[in-house]
């Protein structure tokens, strides 16, 4: 099952797509469009543009920093990973951040102990523990996925649903993501639609749209801050 996983995953070097996200958090909800180009272990990059196509944001994500340029306050924040990852109460390490985007299993971790059974029509893979292999864990970095759920459609075995949890013993925290609508780019199949559901502290609903996908072009991840922007510092 995890060969077929494997052999059905999105290959690519770099990913570009146009998208719209809808957030809502609690009563606190908004709307965006923007771009999103990928660099497959490397980088991800994101422009804002929900207005007549003006940016509004940039944004620089690396395993190693976030980078945040905000046009409309003329400010920026450059943080590291695990920083941003600490102030947001996340253990989302950059590996799993670009396989949930794309609807890919998570890299570098280890092939676990998988309990595969039928669950709804789908193939469910099951797991604890799921460690991060000792060469791609830095200093710090979240190593182990103490619970992980996959569902797979058994005609094209792509994930159709993951699910990951983290228990504490004050609280746990639980992500969700649903993929749909399924779309051929360069004989591979990949999700356009996904929604990411966090419960925790607080209740998190993400709704992220593809539109125009290309795969392995050669593309451009320009982020220049001004020197008249002025630099933020997170609390």
């Amino acid at each position: 099952m995890l060969t077929q996983l494997e052999n059905h995953e999105l290959k690519y070097t770099t990913f570009a797509a146009k998208f719209s996200l809808h957030y809502a958090d609690g009563s606190d909800k908004t709307s965006f469009k923007g771009n999103i180009r990928i660099r497959r272990d490397s980088l991800i990059w994101v422009s804002i543009a929900p207005v007549m196509g003006i940016e509004v944001a940039r944004i620089l994500i690396t395993p190693d920093s976030v980078k945040v340029i905000d046009r409309t306050s003329k400010s920026y924040f450059i943080e590291s990973y695990e920083y941003v990852n600490r102030y947001l109460n996340n253990a989302l390490d950059f590996d799993m951040l670009q396989a949930f985007l794309i609807g890919n299993d998570f890299s570098f971790f280890d092939d676990a102990n998988w309990k595969t059974t039928i669950d709804g029509g789908l193939y469910k893979l099951a797991t604890a523990n799921r460690r991060k292999l000792k060469k791609y864990v830095k200093t710090h970095e979240a190593s182990e996925i103490p619970i992980q759920n996959t569902w797979l459609d058994p005609k094209t075995f792509k994930i159709k649903k993951v699910m990951v949890k983290e228990i504490r013993s004050a609280r746990s925290r639980k992500l969700t993501a649903e993929y749909g609508n399924f779309y051929v780019v360069e004989s591979q199949m990949l999700p356009l639609h996904t929604e990411f559901n966090v419960r925790a502290d607080n209740n998190v609903n993400v709704l992220i749209d593809y539109s125009k996908v290309q795969l392995n072009r050669d593309l451009r991840f320009p982020f220049r801050i001004s020197s008249k922007y002025k630099e933020l510092q997170l609390n």
